[in-house]
């Protein structure tokens, strides 16, 4: 199939997926197309049937504001009638649904066809739980949602939230995130123990956390559980990505006195080599419709603490592959940390039980289930 992908170019779970998504299609034979603002940060190296089309800015002096809902929706009917492509992927509802449906009537009304071309949605989390709900966005969200031509969502959580909260009159198809097993394996090289050296010389535990340190990732609230374990287990913390809390967690750190234990290490490449020396991962989130960093985490054998919000439990199973906790209780969470690094056999079995389970969640699982999905939505 020829497929046009459109998403966040950024770090955040919404352009991951989708990325990673038509990386795997192109693995698969399909003609894969990106359609965005800039080349999404996983793309990686060259393949002969994966393109990238850049939607382009004019500034007018009339426009206070850029108009990028329109210029995608006109980006995606050149890229749709150049290439003949036989669906477009919107990720992330906002404003990706509407271009959508805007560019899929305008190539109808061209050519009097209603099967010319197709587009589906998927929903992440916040374009849902967050954004959506703002009273400027949600008729129109709710309106192009109901339009596509087929709408999924990374956990079931999400698809009942989006019944509940907007009513939508349409089936939503549960397809959740995926990983690659292959490339999200625990390294256990040489290489990986000089790095290890370098963040822990006295072979301290390491704590792991990784967002993009927006309120509802609660980072802080990781930082506070690091400071009740490092006083019962020598450890180490280490803090990957970047965003607007950034600045009050250095803050926080310096305050309690631990910043010569903790790292900042910013938006990061290397996440197989940091989660590889890693024994815990940390996701206290407020809102997380599915934990696609818990995931790529579990996948490299590293339980996971998290909260009990949104999808996460579908995810990380409580006593399995890790613990559950409520929203905020920063001495739970603490407590389980501490239990964990203090039984090296519960350890061990969590561990294994973690991988396990990102398995069920592996590419070769899950990308078909897409690719059954464009199937039955391309022939209706």
């Amino acid at each position: 199939m020829k497929i046009g992908i459109t998403c966040y170019p950024t770090y955040g779970g919404s352009g991951v997926v989708a990325t990673e998504l038509g990386k795997a299609l192109a693995k698969r034979g399909h003609e894969i197309h990106f359609i965005s603002y800039a080349v999404p940060t996983r793309l990686g190296g060259f393949m002969d049937n994966i393109y990238y089309h850049e939607v382009e800015m004019n500034n007018y002096p009339l426009f206070e504001f850029p108009l990028y809902s329109i210029a995608l929706a006109s980006k995606m009917v050149e890229v749709t009638r150049f290439h003949e492509l036989d669906i477009l992927h919107a990720h992330y509802a906002i404003p990706h649904a509407t271009s959508a449906f805007l560019a899929r009537e305008i190539l109808r009304s061209e050519t009097h066809n209603a099967m010319s071309i197709r587009f589906v949605t998927t929903l992440h989390g916040t374009d849902i739980t967050l954004t959506g709900l703002e009273p400027s966005f949600l008729p129109t969200m709710k309106f192009s949602i109901e339009k596509a031509d087929g709408v999924t969502a990374v956990s079931k959580f999400l698809a009942d939230k989006t019944n509940i909260q907007y009513k939508i009159d349409k089936h939503i198809e549960v397809i959740p995130n995926f990983v690659d097993i292959e490339k999200f394996k625990r390294k256990d090289d040489e290489q990986t123990n000089c790095f290890k050296k370098n963040f822990a010389p006295n072979n301290e535990k390491i704590l792991i956390h990784i967002s993009n340190f927006r309120a509802l990732k609660r980072v802080q609230d990781v930082i506070k559980i690091y400071d009740e374990v490092r006083k019962k287990v020598d450890s180490k913390l280490i803090l990957v990505g970047d965003g607007p809390d950034r600045s009050d967690c250095e803050l926080l750190v310096r305050e309690l006195e631990i910043a010569d234990h903790v790292r900042f290490m910013g938006k990061q490449d290397a996440l197989v080599e940091l989660l590889s020396i890693s024994d815990i991962f940390i996701m206290p989130s407020q809102s997380e419709s599915f934990g696609l960093s818990a995931l790529e985490a579990m996948s490299c054998g590293v339980p996971v603490i998290s909260s009990s919000v949104g999808g996460l439990p579908e995810l990380n199973l409580h006593r399995e592959t890790g613990f559950i906790s409520e929203i905020g209780d920063v001495e739970r969470m603490a407590k389980y940390a501490v239990d964990l690094l203090s039984d090296p056999r519960r350890y061990e079995v969590m561990s294994k039980n973690a991988r396990k389970r990102a398995e069920d969640f592996s590419e070769e699982k899950v990308v078909p289930m897409y690719e059954e999905f464009y199937e039955r939505i391309v022939a209706s």
